[in-house]
């Protein structure tokens, strides 16, 4: 069996017939929409079997149906200290193996400036976006990837790399995400390997306040000249969890349309 970190599998056995990721397994948090919802698609393009979480029962089978014949649902609450278990458990009970974990399950609240933050709220941002990933990374390692091998990605944000108005909570919990991601990418290979996306502003649901008031103004600030779509992100994610990426781990993949380089960019 090849080793997801040592070999060139990256996710564990290769089968060679259908797609480059048949044979593999994967558990989406966030699954029923958005980034969530992409990720699921391009791995199920792949040939992976998608396990996808939410916490809309109606929305979550609606993605199902979407993924198609070898996707399946585990309905709950990241924030909930049992969900993590129970949908590897899921994973594992329906398709024998878990090879692909990706952490997308996530909340941008609360917004405002942080002076006037809830401290509750807060810790509630970092139970959703930082110790459910964990909590998720354990239940796979426990349940599947120690002895056979796999890949993780968890969904950070291009605003680590900065800072902003209004998201503070949301920045320092994605920021430290990505500082787990780098640990658990140190303490699981070479069997596991570890890896973030961070996302600039893309078309979602939970950035709507942000993008839809002024797309084609933000757009035109942007070196790609557009703002993101999820099949982007799930591109990248894709990408990382395939064989072609089997000797990175620890990295972020920064996908944001240039918003980074865009001082650099002529405007006459």
């Amino acid at each position: 069996m090849t080793r997801a970190g040592a070999g060139p599998g990256g996710g564990g056995e290769r089968n060679d017939e259908g797609g480059p990721l048949t044979g593999r397994a994967a558990l989406v948090t966030g699954g029923s929409r958005g980034i969530g919802l992409a990720v699921g698609e391009a791995l199920a393009a792949d040939g992976a079997a998608v396990c996808v979480t939410a916490r809309d029962p109606r929305g979550l089978a609606d993605a199902v149906r979407r993924l198609g014949p070898r996707a399946i649902g585990c309905p709950g609450d990241v924030a909930d200290p049992a969900h993590p278990e129970a949908a590897v458990a899921r994973a594992l009970a329906e398709f024998g193996r878990l090879d692909i974990l990706v952490n997308n399950a996530a909340t941008n609240a609360p917004l405002g400036p942080l002076m006037a933050v809830d401290p509750l709220a807060w810790r509630t941002a970092f139970t959703v976006n930082v110790e459910a990933p964990l909590r998720l990374a354990q239940a796979a390692w426990r349940g599947w990837m120690r002895d056979h091998g796999g890949a993780v990605v968890n969904i950070c944000t291009e605003g680590t790399h900065g800072v902003g108005p209004d998201v503070g909570a949301y920045g320092t919990t994605k920021t430290a995400l990505l500082r787990l991601t780098r640990q658990l990418a140190a303490e699981l290979a070479p069997s596991v390997r570890v890896n973030a996306v961070s996302p600039g502003l893309v078309r979602t649901e939970m950035a709507r306040f942000v993008w839809e008031p002024g797309e084609q103004e933000i757009a035109a600030t942007l070196p790609l000249a557009r703002i993101g779509e999820p099949e982007d992100v799930a591109r990248a994610v894709r990408w990382l969890v395939s064989d072609e990426a089997s000797w990175i781990t620890g990295t972020d993949l920064v996908v944001d349309g240039g918003r980074r380089v865009r001082a650099a960019r002529r405007t006459g």
